[in-house]
């Protein structure tokens, strides 16, 4: 007669030893899938704040960093161009940015932290084009109106020296400006907002 009997321990290992190989398997598989659902170090340094050194902008410069992959302008006023500011309100759409996008410690006439460094995102808000800088006064090409800015050469969308867009033109918003803050009198954090006082 043949013993019918179980082995139960045996049935109970294999079971087991199944169960941790599938597991350790099924871990091997599921790390690289994983994995290559994070952001690339390229994507994540794209989205990290830029750190800017102003201590070398002449007065009247614009220089161009990028954030986010979008260019970010960086524009050195001069007292005169501050002081024509205050001039155009009557041809400007927003002229106290009351609709734009920035920081609550640039809602004011400059549209900056310190009214000799402007920042903003580089990028017109009608479509997207990037505008050019132009700061001379009244060239032939823009008339006696203009007094210096930022002209989008896609659809004729003006933008004052404070990125304010002037009336009748396809742009809906002022430039945004983006989160900042200042590390020094020369060095700029772009992507980090600055501390907001507390009243």
């Amino acid at each position: 007669m043949i013993d019918q009997s179980v082995d139960k321990s045996k049935r109970q290992f294999l079971t087991t030893a199944l169960t941790v190989v599938g597991a350790v398997g099924t871990g091997y598989l599921a790390v690289p899938f994983l994995s290559q659902m994070q952001p690339s170090v390229k994507a994540m340094a794209a989205g990290a704040p830029v750190e800017v050194d102003i201590s070398k902008i002449e007065a009247g410069q614009l220089i161009r960093v990028a954030w986010r992959g979008k260019p970010v302008w960086v524009l050195q006023r001069t007292p005169e161009v501050l002081a024509t500011l205050t001039t155009l309100d009557g041809q400007l759409r927003d002229p106290q940015s009351n609709e734009s996008s920035q920081p609550e410690s640039s809602k004011n006439p400059a549209r900056s932290m310190k009214p000799e460094i402007f920042i903003a995102v580089g990028l017109c808000t009608h479509l997207g084009c990037s505008p050019t800088f132009r700061p001379e006064v009244a060239p032939h090409d823009l008339g006696s109106d203009w007094k210096g800015g930022f002209f989008c050469p896609c659809h004729g969308s003006w933008f004052d020296l404070a990125g304010r867009v002037y009336k009748g033109v396809p742009a809906p918003t002022n430039l945004e400006v983006p989160p900042y803050r200042y590390i020094t009198d020369t060095q700029i954090i772009i992507g980090e907002a600055a501390e907001e006082k507390s009243a």
